[in-house]
């Protein structure tokens, strides 16, 4: 896994806040089944449309679950003038690694 600020392991951390930013690309139930404390979470396919939600001026990381969505978001960003970092491996990286992981409700959160 890519290495990633240790303010992304925070679980009191606000959403899509700080010098950092952790842009989820999962679908909607991906996000609900479990998500890394304060990332921003634009699916993929919102991403062209919300581009206007991140600032040029952020350490952008860019995620979902393996790496295949988060690279071609990725590539996208660095298009339209982002310094955008794939996070390789993905969410299951993330879990597998022993970060922390939050969810909605008192639902257990996971991503596998």
């Amino acid at each position: 896994m890519h290495s990633l600020p240790g303010e992304f392991d925070q679980t009191d951390r606000p959403d899509g806040v700080g010098r950092a930013i952790l842009l989820d690309v999962r679908e909607d139930d991906e996000w609900g089944l479990g998500h890394a404390p304060g990332a921003l979470h634009i699916p993929m396919a919102d991403v062209p449309a919300r581009v206007d939600e991140l600032a040029f001026d952020t350490d952008l990381y860019v995620i979902c679950r393996q790496g295949g969505r988060s690279i071609e978001v990725t590539r996208y960003l660095a298009h339209v003038g982002f310094d955008a970092v794939n996070v390789s491996g993905g969410m299951v990286a993330w879990q597998q690694a022993g970060r922390p992981l939050v969810a909605k409700g008192d639902r257990q959160a996971k991503i596998y």
